[in-house]
């Protein structure tokens, strides 16, 4: 694993689950842009009832970084071309809230 800082935008909404022990979860995606100006998909997972909750208010689209232990790995797209991709155990969550006058 490796420790990491992610930013980019949130990508749908995150998704509260439960696992078969009762312990809840939380699942999101976050599209964040490389260097070279392609979108690298984040898929997230969080255990931390306060992380999950920042998470949960958090709507597509809103900016949003995320430190934590990423994997990285490799999907194959509809036309067969290999897609980087990361997978992340978040720890820490940083977002901007936006103001009423900005909605």
């Amino acid at each position: 694993m490796i420790d990491g800082l992610v930013a980019g935008r949130l990508y749908g909404e995150a998704e509260h689950r439960t696992d078969k022990a009762g312990r809840a979860y939380s699942l999101a995606k976050v599209r964040a842009a490389t260097a070279e100006g392609e979108v690298l998909f984040v898929n997230v997972i969080a255990f931390d009832d306060d992380l999950c909750a920042s998470l949960h208010r958090l709507r597509d689209g809103d900016s949003v970084a995320l430190s934590g232990s990423l994997n990285p790995r490799v999907w194959t797209d509809k036309q067969g071309n290999a897609r980087p991709a990361l997978d992340m155990v978040a720890h820490r969550l940083i977002s901007m809230p936006i103001s009423d006058a900005e909605q």
